[in-house]
């Protein structure tokens, strides 16, 4: 049995128009940190923005490697290897566990506490490097907070756009307070 083509070519499309934008800027701001072998191990096994990203820059920072040196390279590619195995291993526990803790994990006392398990990785990943530069911080993190009391939905609907316009903002703040002896 064929598919039907038409069909197929507009999901293609609605995907492509979805998801395209975000993985070119995706590699575009990612390569540079990662270096060219955790650029392709990172891709290849996924969860860049959670995982990898975040353990390549606190790797980085306690090697005190500079982007773009081979001791970058070789710090990066060995954080998302490393993160790669631990994630592997952390999910065929989970696996092998999820029977026996089912009752306890949809216990509903327990429920409402999930829905922050996600912000409070990132607001303790991010707070690492907020404390480093509050000044570049500064300008994106305004930007967001109006654009998320203007229109949330947006900010919902649009996330790759949001992190690219958020980016934008970050580097015309950092090379306008650079300009101006502040940084």
């Amino acid at each position: 049995v064929a598919p039907n083509y038409s069909m197929m070519l507009q999901g293609i499309l609605a995907l492509s128009i979805l998801y395209l934008p975000g993985g070119i800027v995706e590699v575009t701001t990612y390569s540079p940190v990662l270096g060219t072998s955790a650029t392709y191990l990172a891709f290849i096994t996924g969860n860049l923005a959670n995982l990898k990203i975040p353990c390549v820059l606190n790797a980085r920072t306690l090697a005190k490697t500079e982007i773009g040196t081979e001791a970058n390279e070789v710090i990066s590619t060995l954080a998302v290897a490393f993160s790669s195995i631990t994630t592997i291993v952390i999910m065929a526990i989970g696996v092998l566990l999820l029977a026996p803790l089912r009752p306890i994990l949809t216990n509903e006392v327990l429920a409402p506490a999930f829905n922050w398990v996600v912000p409070a990785l990132f607001g303790a990943l991010g707070y690492q490097y907020f404390k480093k530069n509050p000044k570049i911080i500064l300008a994106p993190l305004v930007f967001i907070v109006i654009l998320a009391i203007v229109s949330p939905s947006f900010i919902q609907r649009n996330l790759p756009i949001v992190i690219v316009l958020s980016a934008i903002v970050a580097v015309l703040w950092a090379k306008l307070l650079h300009g101006k002896n502040y940084i």
